[in-house]
């Protein structure tokens, strides 16, 4: 079968996030002061063959794991869409 991992990854809670910082900072200067917090990440989408979503998933992160994320400063999130 055919999947597509939606990949999202984003700093780590409490670990410094200067661009969050500066994208926050610009915001209130622009009158958005309603957006206190922004946490800046990536975006990937990986498109996979597998024998199901389960183990679409498990290679998924095995390639976060292994090198799409930092395992030290970054958490990830994994979404498997089946593919026609």
């Amino acid at each position: 079968m055919k999947f597509r991992a939606h990949i999202r990854i984003l700093p780590r809670p409490g670990l410094l996030d200067p661009q969050g910082q500066a994208i926050a900072h610009a915001l209130t200067e622009l009158d958005f002061s309603e957006a206190s917090t922004v946490r800046v990440g990536k975006a990937i989408e990986v498109d996979l063959e597998a024998a199901n979503a389960t183990a679409a998933t498990r290679r998924v992160r095995a390639m976060c794991d292994t090198l799409l994320a930092n395992p030290v400063t970054e958490d990830f999130r994994i979404e498997i869409e089946t593919l026609s």
